[in-house]
């Protein structure tokens, strides 16, 4: 089963996804608001129960992010051999991760248009897994990391790409554009670890391949970002970690291949399925 947030005739819901639509599950669960508070109250199974025998309640929607408002998103930066060699600075690998914020506001949902600002044309894509935290806890060990994971979803972690140059020590005001990444379709339940373990991600720019490796890869495994982000700050139910983008995005072209309106990138996870959308400029 696959979980969504979604609005339909001008109202938010979330709910199932089925084949022939989605099956809001907002009056089920009135002590929840969103989908959010499902993940942070443990109710994904609930959510399964609920929707067993039910009919589809909505044809015609738009997806949302798919955990719209969620204040905790982390980061993890250059984390495949193969972006640490594209900056070309000689560096081995490193010692600890990058990590850097996101906020909600800079990502739309599945078949909604990235936003390119008229500020700066460097609108780019990096396409990635991101993990959905069901069980907080501090100083988690490597070996009980999984344990803490509620669900998978996918991300399209679009960066306007000069701007993460404007300050010496931080990337945030280039990665948070608003509407300028997103976050979807839909979460899908974490019950086998092969999962992420035997995931390939693939990143597809008007049906060009662009990016494909597998997650195994990673110089720090989603074990390894678990426990060492919650060694300095305690993860909490529905925080989100993206987990690191392969070799591949637009800036690493000669000469650069940035995102202009009317392309159409995909992003793809066997098992977690297609995030899809369009690239439009801000109206202003």
């Amino acid at each position: 089963m696959k979980y969504a947030s979604y609005s339909s005739d001008g109202r938010m819901f979330y709910g199932a996804v089925t084949d022939g639509g989605m099956i809001a599950l907002n009056d089920a669960f009135p002590q929840w608001n969103g989908l959010l508070d499902a993940v942070r109250g443990g109710g994904l199974a609930q959510l399964a129960e609920a929707s067993a025998g039910r009919a589809v309640t909505h044809t015609e929607f738009r997806y949302e992010m798919v955990l719209p408002g969620n204040p905790r998103i982390l980061c993890v930066g250059v984390n495949f051999p193969d972006r640490n060699a594209e900056y070309k600075d000689g560096s081995a690998l490193p010692k600890y991760m990058s990590l850097f914020p996101r906020f909600a506001s800079g990502f739309t949902g599945h078949e909604r248009n990235l936003v390119r600002p008229p500020e700066n044309e460097t609108l780019d894509y990096e396409g990635e897994v991101a993990i959905v935290i069901g069980k907080g806890g501090r100083r988690i060990a490597q070996a009980d990391a999984y344990d803490h994971i509620a669900a998978l979803t996918l991300c399209n972690e679009g960066t306007i790409r000069d701007w993460v140059r404007h300050a010496k020590f931080n990337v945030t005001q280039g990665k948070n554009w608003d509407r300028s990444g997103a976050m979807g379709p839909w979460l899908v339940p974490f019950t086998d670890p092969a999962q992420l373990d035997d995931a390939r991600i693939i990143t597809r720019v008007n049906g060009e391949v662009r990016q494909d490796d597998t997650l195994s890869r990673m110089m720090f495994p989603i074990r390894r970002e678990i426990e060492y982000i919650s060694t300095f700050m305690a993860l909490q139910p529905g925080d989100i970690i993206v987990t690191g983008t392969p070799t591949g995005a637009g800036a690493r072209f000669d000469p650069p291949r940035y995102l202009k309106p009317g392309d159409v990138v995909e992003v793809e996870v066997e098992g977690i399925g297609i995030l899809r959308n369009g690239v439009e400029d801000e109206a202003i």
